[in-house]
Parts: C-alpha cells; sequence; structure tokens
C-alpha cells in the first residue's frame, strides 16, 4: 500500500488517527500495526488471558474491548497538550500468543517470553488485560536487571500467599514480585484499597514487607494532590513500573470487572492521579481487570482504554527523556 499513513514508522496525528472514530481498523488508538520492533518505541500489547481469577472470569476478552473503545482516543492531551504520537513511534504489538492457557504457570511463562522480545529490542511496553496476575511475569521480563519501584492503583493489594492452592492467582502476584526481588517494596506504593477481606495476609504482607499502603478512606481525606506528591516521594525517582487495576474505579464507573468494590475512585480522580506521574522514569505500564461480559453498556472498556491513553502520555514523556540523555 502506497499510502504513507499506513507506513510501521509513521508519526504523526494524521492517518487513522484522523479519520471519524467509526472508521479504520480497530487497533489500540488506531496505531499501525508492529511489523518490526525496531521501528518503534512504544508497544500496546494485549493479553487476554484471566485464567489465574479468584471470581468472575471474562477479563480474557478485555483487550478486544479496549482496542475497540480505544478507537474514541484522540493524539493530544487535553490538559497537558503533549501528543504522544508525535514525540514517540507507537505501534500495537498485537496480543501474548499463548500456548497453554490451561495452566496458570505455562501462561505466565508465554507472557514473560513475549515482554522479554519487547525489552530486548529496546521498546517500551504499555499491556492491556487480562487478569491481574499477567503484571508479575511481565515484572520478570522488565527487572532482570534490579527490583524496580512500584505505582499500583487498585482496590486490592494483590499480595495474598495463595488461594485454593496457587500461588500464582489474580490476589498474589506483587507478593511473589517481592519474593522474586522484581520489585522494591520499600519503594512500591499502593493506592485506593478498600473493600472487607476473610484473611488480613495481603494487608499484612504490604506493611510489613515496607510498601506505603494508602487506603481509599485516606485517598478521600488527602485529596489527589497529596497522593500523587506521596507516591512520588516513595518510589523516589528510580525506575518505575505503574500497575492500574480497574476495580481501583468505583463500580459506578467500571462495573465490568471481576472483584467490584464499592466507595472508589472516580474516573476525574484516576486521570488527575495519573497525570501527576508525568516525568517519572517508567520502563512500562499496564491496565488489568476489564471484563466487557459484566459490562454491557461498554463503559468500562471506554474507561480502561481512556486509562490506557493517559498511561501513554505519561509513557511516552518517559520514552522521550530517555531518548534526549542517551
Amino acid at each position: 500500500m502506497s499510502d504513507s499513513r499506513r507506513e510501521p514508522g509513521f508519526r504523526g496525528p494524521l492517518g487513522p488517527m484522523m479519520a471519524p472514530r467509526y472508521m479504520e481498523i480497530p487497533t489500540f488508538m488506531r496505531a499501525p500495526v508492529i511489523e518490526d520492533l525496531s521501528g518503534v518505541d512504544i508497544a500496546m500489547v494485549g493479553v487476554p488471558y484471566d485464567g489465574a481469577v479468584t471470581n468472575r472470569p471474562g477479563a480474557r476478552h478485555g483487550p478486544r474491548e479496549v482496542r475497540n473503545a480505544s478507537s474514541n482516543m484522540r493524539a493530544i492531551h487535553p490538559s497537558t497538550r503533549a501528543n504522544p504520537f508525535e514525540s514517540c513511534r507507537i505501534g500495537d504489538g498485537g496480543d501474548v500468543p499463548f500456548t497453554r492457557v490451561y495452566e496458570i504457570e505455562g501462561a505466565h511463562e508465554d507472557i514473560e517470553a513475549y515482554f522479554s522480545s519487547i525489552r530486548s529490542a529496546g521498546v517500551f511496553p504499555l499491556a492491556v488485560g487480562g487478569d491481574h496476575s499477567i503484571t508479575l511475569p511481565i515484572l520478570r521480563a522488565l527487572a532482570k536487571d534490579g527490583p524496580v519501584s512500584l505505582i499500583h492503583i487498585d482496590a486490592h493489594t494483590d499480595t495474598w500467599d495463595e488461594f485454593m492452592g496457587s500461588r500464582f492467582c489474580h490476589g498474589a502476584p506483587f507478593r511473589r514480585a517481592v519474593e522474586e526481588g522484581l520489585i522494591d517494596p520499600e519503594r512500591t506504593v499502593q493506592i485506593g484499597i478498600r473493600g472487607a477481606q476473610n484473611s488480613i495476609e495481603g494487608w499484612n504482607f504490604s506493611e510489613s514487607s515496607g510498601m506505603r499502603v494508602i487506603p481509599m478512606d485516606e485517598f478521600a481525606r488527602s485529596g489527589v494532590q497529596a497522593v500523587g506528591e506521596e507516591a512520588l516521594r516513595v518510589v523516589g525517582g528510580k525506575p518505575t513500573y505503574l500497575s492500574f487495576d480497574i476495580d481501583s474505579l468505583d463500580p459506578a464507573f467500571a462495573p465490568g470487572t471481576g472483584t467490584p468494590e464499592v466507595g472508589g475512585l472516580t474516573t476525574l480522580q484516576a486521570q488527575e492521579l495519573i497525570r501527576m506521574f508525568r516525568g517519572l522514569d517508567l520502563v512500562g505500564a499496564d491496565v488489568v481487570e476489564v471484563a466487557p461480559p459484566f459490562d454491557p453498556t461498554g463503559i468500562t472498556a471506554l474507561a480502561g482504554a481512556t486509562m490506557m491513553y493517559e498511561l501513554l502520555c505519561i509513557l511516552s514523556a518517559a520514552v522521550e527523556a530517555r531518548q534526549e540523555s542517551a
């Protein structure tokens, strides 16, 4: 095809991004499909796996619906005027090619292998899940040179030890990540934690390991600005991974998720919070737990796509800063 707007190395807000929202192939934000990793800076990747859920399945359908909803995104940020599609080469890296979806640990190996190839190419990943267990193998791929800082926005700590005999369910990834030396717990902040539990082991592990836990009631008292500043203090300007669980949002804004908890963030609060992390040395990010079957309105997928765009903007700023300093 001779149309230059479809070339893999295309930059700028033209081409598919300029088309009406109901047109063009629904890749992530209508970015070109990646054919060669050497031609991109950021790869948006689907991880359609929910074999580690403890409650309602459905997040395996998240990447496809977020792709569709992401056609609603535009190039230029309304507050910062940043245009990630001008500052970086961005593409859709497709979905992780699974070979063992009936084995949690086997599926995690598939994820790790795929993101290892992305890291080896010097490309920064922005993932869409999938249940929250997928963050563990992504961290295994990205933190091979040492533990990274973590900003974790979620209704749950996800630091259980095990559930129904599994140590790799979606309630345990950050406990495993600490044990495996993938994240530094003293440079980890968990924001929006709420909801009753049948065991206090997750809360206890997060606190005893050194994580800074900001429950939703503290968030409500302190406000976005104070919480964002505290998160920046905790991660300390070190290489950081950001994981956003859609259930951090109140179910009024995101009903389509496996473990909804009332009393959560509004979409505006979440956007404002993510924007505060512009300038961090990000190594990657994800949006997880969008479960479209529980939301016939599609508002959850739209919220996921919007948070993905916010993450893309701050990730592109981090990539650009690294390129300038190289």
